[in-house]
């Protein structure tokens, strides 16, 4: 394994790589779905690339930098343990420090429009622009052939793949399936906030993400019908504070009135003061 964090060594070390290169970005503290993703990634390239940075940009007035859960030491032994000493596939880890990606006078920015406007845009204004602005310097820094992201953000994925179509970066976007504990509740490093009452809670997202695939799978295509399920169950959990629920368009989120396609169904809910979110992809 190989930890760098100038732009420099990255680019030195980069040129150095034959064959193809799988990119993971993540913001650290490390949890099985980001694993998953590295070792989708060594399976399908000769060689991974693992970003941790914990992106200031993307954060909002209200969301505390600062507490965001930090271990890069834990991290990088989770990470070697999926690489043997003896084999052929390098793991490079970057981290770099925020004034190496944000440096003095910065004011460049990548936006992408129309996708970023509803659901999680509109409740985190400024969010998006921070993670297309920190995702394409992490595309140009590294030159991957692959990037591997996870469905639990699933907005995050479609704005993503229209920045990557957009831009014309020869990238394809490798989508990977939500991880979950055993109860359903998808894997994030913000479960650690959660006491021992609000983890039990939490699965009340599962729980209402699962009723409204019920419905759907019985032959339901109204799409508000849907929604109502899943407010229903959300309310019959007294910790639970929704924020929003979604039935959309897979691809341009927009709100559906019928579902004939590919079918997200999103939410963001507060458990407590931690703020979760999910999706189901239907159809």
């Amino acid at each position: 394994m190989n930890l760098l964090s100038s732009l420099s060594d990255l680019r030195t070390k980069r040129l150095s790589l034959l064959g193809t290169v799988g990119l993971v970005p993540t913001m650290g503290y490390l949890h099985p779905g980001h694993l998953s993703l590295v070792s989708r990634a060594k399976e399908e390239n000769d060689h991974v690339i693992v970003t941790i940075f914990v992106n200031p940009t993307q954060f909002g007035a209200n969301e505390d930098l600062s507490k965001y859960p930090r271990d890069l030491e834990r991290d990088l032994n989770l990470l070697s343990s999926l690489f043997s000493p003896s084999s052929a596939k390098e793991l490079i880890v970057w981290n770099p420090s925020a004034e190496t990606m944000y440096p003095p006078g910065y004011q460049t920015w990548v936006e992408v429009e129309a996708l970023t406007n509803p659901l999680e845009g509109a409740m985190r204004p400024g969010h998006f622009k921070g993670v297309t602005t920190i995702v394409s310097k992490l595309f140009n820094a590294t030159q991957p052939h692959k990037a591997y992201f996870g469905q639990k953000d699933a907005q995050q994925v479609a704005v993503i793949r229209r920045m990557t179509t957009d831009l014309n970066f020869p990238i394809e976007i490798v989508v990977c399936p939500t991880l979950r504990e055993d109860d359903g509740l998808a894997m994030s490093s913000r479960n650690k906030y959660l006491n021992e009452a609000e983890r039990k809670a939490a699965t009340v997202l599962f729980r209402s993400l699962s009723e409204a695939k019920k419905l759907y799978e019985s032959g339901e295509r109204d799409a508000e019908k849907l929604r109502e399920k899943m407010k229903e169950v959300l309310a019959s959990e007294p910790l639970a504070n929704m924020q929003y629920i979604s039935c959309a368009d897979y691809d341009s989120l927009e709100k559906l009135n019928v579902i004939s396609g590919k079918t997200l169904l999103s939410m963001a809910v507060f458990i407590g003061k931690t703020r979760l979110i999910d999706n189901f992809v239907l159809g």
